[in-house]
């Protein structure tokens, strides 16, 4: 079964300061037929203005995970972690017993441009973490780059969840494809550009939620840049 998510059908938030779509309901969004996919429970794409930011605030038994697309996102949090996340980085956050951190758009001229991607961890109440790696543009064009795992595998960043992710960069005549396991859902989410995924045209902000489907084929790709998502049930 495939569900399609298109971006324009996605909540929105304009703060000013931020521009938000909210794939899955999240603060003043609400819509029950969208809570979440498997153990994904939140992604927001979201524009900080220059200057601008999150200021300091709590999370407790969450997995969170930032990928930035344009700019820099600046990051300081209660274990002592002070830093920047450029494109290409993948940085997790694992809030456990209690963690409180900024992130802020220190640039004059520009907006920040990222995912703020949270999934429910596999037990409540492990001590907080946090990594931080990038990954070159190399490893991702033309194929799915494992970015985040629950074991750390192929250099990716340590999940405390059930779940993985992927990142591809496609364009032309490149082309992926994905064996999904059984019992498994799949969660794809396009970045930006545009991509044909298992016969489905998507563009920027939109989404694929498969269940039950054996193979995940990627292609003809417009400077698309893809993340897939391997969930718990």
């Amino acid at each position: 079964m495939i569900s399609l998510r298109r971006s324009a059908d996605r909540g929105h938030a304009d703060h000013g300061w931020l521009k938000s779509f909210h794939s899955f309901s999240f603060a003043d969004y609400h819509d029950p037929a969208h809570m979440g996919f498997g153990n994904l429970r939140v992604i927001n794409e979201d524009r900080i203005a220059p200057g601008t930011g999150f200021g300091t605030h709590g999370h407790r038994d969450m997995e969170i995970v930032s990928y930035v697309l344009d700019g820099a996102l600046a990051h300081q949090d209660s274990m002592g972690q002070v830093t920047a996340i450029l494109p290409g980085e993948v940085q997790r956050m694992s809030a456990g017993t209690g963690v409180r951190h900024s992130e802020f758009n220190h640039a004059k001229g520009s907006n920040t441009h990222f995912l703020q991607i949270w999934l429910l961890p596999s037990a409540a109440g492990i001590v907080p973490s946090y990594e931080q790696k990038a990954f070159a543009e190399t490893d991702k064009r033309g194929r799915l780059r494992l970015v985040a795992a629950p074991d750390g595998r192929e250099g990716s960043v340590t999940l405390h969840a059930d779940a993985s992710i992927r990142v591809g960069l496609f364009d032309g005549a490149e082309a992926a494809e994905l064996v999904l396991a059984p019992g498994r859902r799949t969660w794809v989410h396009l970045a930006r550009g545009a991509l044909t995924v298992n016969g489905h045209r998507l563009v920027a902000g939109d989404a694929l939620g498969l269940v039950d489907e054996t193979v995940l084929q990627l292609g003809e790709g417009d400077t698309a840049e893809v993340l897939v998502f391997d969930l718990a049930r």
